[in-house]
C-alpha cells in the first residue's frame, strides 16, 4: 500500500469522516479485506450492522438491484455502508448505475468497492472515488507491519527478536503472520503483554538458526553437513503452514467440522501427505454416488451405504501404502 493511501484510510478512521465511495484495489488481497472491516468498524455501530450493511458480489448483481441499494436510506442509524466485490465484474447496464451515482454520492452511505487482485486498475473509478491502492508489503516493511498489528490490534508489544524470528519462520504472506500473531496473542494472555521469541519458538515451530533461511543461506555457503541438519526442521515447519492455510480456509468459509477449527486444521495436516490426487478424485467419486443413492428411494439401508463410503474412501492406494 502507498504511503497515501495508508494515511488517508488512518486519518479517515481517526476523524470518523469519510467520503462517499472508495475503490480499494491492488494485488495484496488481505491489506484490500482489512481496510474494508477497519472502514466498517469505523463507520457503523455493531447494532446498526444487521440493517444497514450490504455486501455483494459485483458479477451477481443487475442494474435494478444496484439502484434499489445505492439509493435506500440507512435505519435507524447515520449512514448505510455497501461493499461492492470485485466491481470491474459489473455487468454493462449496472456499471452505468454506478457510474451516475458517483456524479453525486449519498451523503448517508459509504461505499467501497473493491478491484480484483490482477485486473487492470479502472482510471474512472479513481478518478471519482477516493482510490485506496494495496500491493504486497516488501519485505523492509514486514516488521513494521507486526508491530502495528500487535500493538494497535492485540494491544500488545513484541520483541524485535521476536518479529526476526517470526518473518523468518513465515515469510511476507499476511494471512499466515495475521493467523500467528493471533494464536501467539492466545498463547501468552493472562502471562505476559509482551510476544517473545519464546513464545514464537512454541508457537511457530521453529527457532533461531532453523529456518528456511538458514537452511538455504547453509547451500549458499556450500555446508552440506548443517543443510542436511536443517531439512528435517523446515519440513516441520511446511507442514505447520499446511495447517494454518486449512484453517483459514475453515475461517473463510465457516464449515462445520464438529470440534474446533484448529484441531481439525491440524488432523488434516497430519494426514494430507496420505492422501494421493488419485486417492482424492476417487473419494468425490464415493461421495457423489452415495449423494446420488440417498436421494433414490429404494436405498435399503442408509447404515450400509454409509460403511460402503466409509471403505472406500480408507482403501489405500499404492501411494499410502507404501508410506
Amino acid at each position: 500500500m502507498s504511503a497515501s493511501s495508508l494515511k488517508t484510510l488512518r486519518d479517515a478512521i481517526k476523524r470518523r469522516s469519510f467520503d462517499g465511495a472508495y475503490f480499494i484495489w491492488g494485488e495484496d488481497d488481505y491489506q484490500k479485506d482489512d481496510a474494508i472491516r477497519q472502514l466498517i468498524e469505523a463507520a457503523l455501530d455493531p447494532g446498526a450492522r444487521d440493517f444497514n450493511l450490504d455486501t455483494r458480489r459485483s458479477g451477481e448483481i443487475d442494474a435494478e438491484t444496484l439502484g434499489v441499494l445505492l439509493s435506500t436510506p440507512p435505519m435507524m442509524a447515520e449512514r448505510r455502508v455497501i461493499v461492492l466485490r470485485d466491481v470491474g465484474a459489473l455487468k454493462k447496464d449496472a456499471r452505468k448505475v454506478l457510474d451516475q451515482y458517483l456524479k453525486s454520492p449519498a451523503p448517508d452511505l459509504l461505499l467501497l468497492m473493491t478491484g480484483a487482485a490482477g485486473s487492470k486498475a479502472d482510471t474512472v473509478l479513481s478518478a471519482s472515488s477516493t482510490s485506496l491502492q494495496f500491493d504486497p508489503l516488501t519485505g523492509d516493511r514486514i516488521p513494521r507491519w507486526i508491530t502495528h498489528r500487535v500493538t494497535s490490534e492485540l494491544g500488545l508489544t513484541i520483541t524485535e527478536p521476536a518479529i526476526e524470528l517470526l518473518q523468518a519462520a513465515v515469510g511476507s504472506d499476511l494471512h499466515q503472520l495475521a493467523g500467528e500473531l493471533d494464536k501467539l496473542a492466545s498463547y501468552i494472555e493472562g502471562h505476559s503483554q509482551e510476544i517473545g521469541e519464546e513464545a514464537v519458538a512454541a508457537v511457530v515451530g521453529v527457532r533461531r538458526g532453523e529456518t528456511q533461511a538458514d537452511l538455504l543461506d547453509a547451500v549458499a555457503d556450500r555446508n552440506a553437513a548443517r543443510a542436511l541438519g536443517l531439512i528435517s526442521h523446515v519440513l516441520a515447519q511446511t507442514k505447520t503452514r499446511r495447517a494454518q492455510e486449512y484453517f483459514d480456509l475453515l475461517k473463510a468459509t465457516g464449515a462445520f467440522t464438529g470440534r474446533p477449527w484448529g484441531s481439525a486444521a491440524a488432523v488434516w495436516a497430519r494426514a494430507a501427505d496420505r492422501w494421493s490426487r488419485e486417492s482424492l478424485d476417487r473419494a468425490l467419486d464415493s461421495l457423489l454416488e452415495a449423494d446420488i443413492a440417498l436421494k433414490e428411494s429404494r436405498v435399503s439401508s442408509e447404515e450400509q451405504l454409509l460403511a460402503t463410503v466409509v471403505l472406500s474412501l480408507c482403501a489405500a492406494d499404492d501411494k499410502s501404502a507404501a508410506a
